[in-house]
C-alpha cells in the first residue's frame, strides 16, 4: 500500500484545505494511506504529523488557511536539507511526498527530489506567478477580495474629490493588481513588472479632472519600486525576507505634491489571503489535490501538477523552479487601454 504525506507550506491561501480534501478523497478511492505533516516543513523537520482519512477532511472544502497548519521554516535555510526531514519519512513510511506551496517551497522541494525523496508538487499563491501552470489556486479568490475593495474605494473616492491608491499584494509580480485593476476599472495601474514614471500618472489624474472627473484610483502592487527619491532599505521579517506592504504611503504624498490633489491609501494586506475560497479556487485546487495523489501513487514523482487549458497535466518541477511568471505585456496593454 502506498503511504503519501502531505504538507502545506508558505504563506497560507485559500483552497489549501479543498487540495488536502482531495488529496485523501483519491488516496482513499485508490487504497493508499496518508500522513498529514503539520506545520510546513518544520514540521517534517520535527516528526510532528497525523494521519489522514475522510472523517479528517469532512466540511474544510470552502475554509480558509489550511488544517494542517504551516510556516516559514525551510530545511535548507533553517536545516540540513534532505538530512533535517529523512529520520520523519523513514518512520512514518512515507513514499511520495506531496508538498503544497508556492516557489519557494517548491525550489525547496525539488531539491529534496534530486537528493533522493519522491516528491510531487502542487502550486499554491495569490500571486499567480508560478511558471509552468496557467493559473494558481488562491489567485481568483485574492482577485474578487480586491475588485470588491476596488468598486468601494472608487464611490468614496469620487464623494470626496480624491486620490486613492489600493495597494494589493504580489512581492515580485502584477497580476493581482493588474487583474483587480482592470476589474475594478482603475485608472492607473502599478505593477513591479513595468517601471512606472508618477509624473506621467500624475498628468492622468490632472486630465481626468480636467474633464470633469473629480475623483481617481491607482492600483498598486506591492512589490514595485517605491519613488526614485526613496532609498530606504525594506524591513526584513525573522527568516531574513523582505518584509513587503505599504510602498503606496510612499508614493501617495509624490502624487499629491504633483497634482494638488487630496490622496489616501488603503493596503488591503492579508485580507485578500485570509477566507473562504471562491468556487473556482476550490474546484481547481480540488482538481490538483486528486491529480497530484495519482501522481504519487503511481510513483511518479519530480513532477508539479499544472492547469493547461482546461486539462490538469503534470509538468516537471524543474520548469516549474526555473523562473518566476510575470504579467504578459498584451495582458498590460489592454489595462493601459483604460488608464485615465
Amino acid at each position: 500500500m502506498a503511504v503519501l504525506g502531505v504538507l502545506t507550506a508558505g504563506g497560507d491561501c485559500p483552497g489549501l484545505n479543498a487540495v488536502i480534501r482531495g488529496v485523501v478523497g483519491r488516496s482513499v478511492e485508490r487504497d493508499a494511506e496518508v500522513v498529514g505533516v503539520l506545520n510546513g516543513w518544520e514540521g517534517l523537520m520535527n516528526g510532528q504529523v497525523r494521519p489522514l482519512d475522510r472523517d479528517d477532511v469532512r466540511g474544510i472544502l470552502g475554509r480558509g488557511g489550511t488544517i494542517l497548519g504551516t510556516s516559514r521554516v525551510d530545511p535548507y535555510v533553517h536545516g540540513d536539507g534532505l538530512a533535517s526531514v529523512e529520520g520523519t519519512v523513514r518512520r512514518t513510511g512515507i513514499d511520495t511526498l506531496i508538498v503544497i506551496g508556492g516557489d519557494g517551497t517548491l525550489r525547496s522541494a525539488l531539491r529534496l527530489q534530486e537528493e533522493g525523496l519522491p516528491v510531487v508538487g502542487v502550486p499554491k499563491t495569490i500571486d499567480n506567478d508560478i511558471a509552468g501552470t496557467d493559473v494558481t489556486f488562491g489567485f481568483d479568490t485574492a482577485v474578487e477580495i480586491a475588485t470588491e475593495a476596488i468598486d468601494r474605494i472608487t464611490s468614496t473616492a469620487e464623494s470626496h474629490n480624491r486620490i486613492m491608491l489600493v495597494e494589493v499584494m504580489g512581492r515580485t509580480k502584477g497580476w493581482i493588481a493588474t487583474y483587480a485593476g482592470i476589474a475594478g476599472g482603475a485608472d492607473a495601474i502599478l505593477i513591479p513588472e513595468v517601471d512606472y514614471d508618477l509624473e506621467a500618472i500624475a498628468e492622468i489624474i490632472r486630465h481626468r479632472h480636467r474633464h470633469g472627473h473629480s475623483y481617481s484610483v491607482v492600483a498598486v502592487g506591492e512589490g514595485v519600486k517605491p519613488p526614485d527619491d526613496d532609498e530606504t532599505e525594506p524591513e526584513v521579517d525573522a527568516f531574513g525576507f523582505a518584509r513587503l506592504g505599504g510602498v503606496a504611503y510612499r508614493i501617495a504624498p509624490v502624487l499629491e505634491r504633483l497634482t494638488g490633489f487630496e490622496t489616501r491609501v488603503t493596503v488591503l494586506g492579508h485580507t485578500q489571503r485570509g477566507g473562504k475560497p471562491t468556487a473556482a479556487d476550490r474546484v481547481l485546487a480540488t482538481r490538483f489535490g486528486v491529480a497530484a495523489a495519482d501522481l504519487a501513487i503511481d510513483r511518479r514523482s519530480g513532477l508539479m501538477v499544472a492547469a493547461r487549458g482546461t486539462e490538469i497535466v503534470p509538468v516537471p518541477l524543474a520548469e516549474a523552479c526555473a523562473e518566476i511568471r510575470g504579467v504578459d505585456e498584451t495582458l498590460f496593454g489592454v489595462a493601459q487601454t483604460f488608464f485615465g
